[in-house]
């Protein structure tokens, strides 16, 4: 399978790419902006990796699409909050399969609704959301769900190592709405919080504690109607340096008072400045998905997945979606036509070979209603 990755040298495009330029069942193109740039990459990966230059916002872009006759395109390259739905049209016009790893609330949850006519037209499959959340928090949540008779939440966090590699594009998404209302399931009925405002202790099972504040994410919306909860679903980042944890809630409140408006030049900053705080953090971050409801036998239940990734091997994580997935459809297993959000597509048990691979652990912690 002819496999395109759309900024395929960037923080996440790169990774996929090294993890899929061995595959025999794959024929892996390097796409990016800068073809020089993207030439060299290909030229350090095993196989015949090839590169191409294809500009996503360039008006071309359709048509060079088609010269390349890609058969599945993955789309790296965020941020996807705010951004249109113009790579998976033209990857549905070109008759190729698509997924994304975008984690924009609208983008993913309004993409079923927008594209599954052309790609069901096409016959093909366009996934959006193959990165942490929502493939693989769904995936634990699918994993837990039936040791529940009644589910009242759920909890999810994501704390990144402040060493591990990240991108300007991950500061963009941050910054969309931090600052702005979230819509969030709590106590029953939709309610309005403010992104990144008033971090709150958050406690990991092999980590130590951090601060944590909500982020306006996709699982936000799709999992209390999909898991049936009755209570709340939150999402929280931990950020390892309370520092900046701190200053991205002050800056919730200056952007909420409208002070601050220009966030592409302030993700600029932070993406240039965020080294300076390399020294007090680690390459160590996790990640934890906490469900808390009564058990069929009518006890209180409160399950507990955690994950810690060592050595900035963090950003590994939100590629195994997509890496999982574009393996599937090279292999030629059936995935039906039309476009959906990224759950229900993996099981928890298909990303423990990866977590092998990186030295990725993983705990499940039972506890009673009194934390026992």
């Amino acid at each position: 399978m002819r496999v395109v990755v759309l900024g395929g040298y960037g923080n996440f495009g790169a990774r996929i790419c090294r993890a899929l330029a061995g595959d025999s069942d794959i024929e892996l193109i390097v796409a990016a902006r800068d073809e020089e740039r993207a030439r060299g990459f290909a030229a350090t990966l095993p196989g015949s990796s090839r590169a191409v230059r294809l500009d996503t916002c360039a008006a071309e872009f359709s048509e060079r699409l088609d010269a390349v006759g890609a058969q599945l395109v993955i789309h790296t390259a965020g941020p996807f909050q705010g951004q249109g739905y113009e790579v998976a049209q033209a990857a549905a016009r070109s008759g190729a399969h698509y997924i994304d790893l975008a984690d924009g609330r609208r983008f993913v949850c309004d993409f079923a609704r927008t594209l599954d006519a052309p790609f069901k037209a096409a016959g093909r499959i366009g996934i959006s959301g193959a990165s942490t959340l929502p493939a693989l928090s769904s995936a634990v949540v699918d994993e837990l769900r039936s040791r529940f008779a009644d589910l009242h939440s759920i909890d999810v966090c994501i704390a990144p190592g402040q060493q591990a590699p990240r991108g300007e594009a991950t500061l963009a998404a941050v910054l969309s709405y931090c600052g702005e209302g979230v819509s969030v399931w709590r106590e029953g009925r939709w309610q309005q919080l403010i992104g990144w405002a008033k971090p709150t202790p958050v406690h990991f099972a092999h980590m130590p504690s951090r601060l944590g504040a909500l982020c306006d994410v996709p699982d936000l919306e799709l999992f209390p109607q999909r898991y049936d909860v009755t209570q709340n679903v939150i999402f929280r980042a931990a950020l390892e340096v309370a520092l900046t944890q701190r200053m991205f809630g002050l800056l919730a409140v200056v952007r909420r008072r409208r002070l601050l408006n220009d966030t592409a030049t302030l993700a600029r900053w932070l993406h240039r400045t965020g080294p300076w705080f390399d020294r007090f953090g680690s390459g160590l971050g996790g990640m934890f998905v906490r469900l808390t409801g009564v058990s069929p036998e009518g006890k209180p239940l409160q399950l507990e997945w955690h994950l810690s990734a060592d050595n900035n091997h963090g950003p590994e994580i939100p590629c195994m979606p997509a890496i999982l997935l574009a393996r599937k459809l090279a292999r030629g297993e059936a995935f039906p036509a039309g476009a959906l959000s990224c759950i229900g597509l993996l099981q928890l048990r298909e990303f423990e070979p990866e977590f092998d691979r990186w030295g990725i652990r993983t705990e499940l912690v039972e506890r009673s209603a009194s934390g026992e």
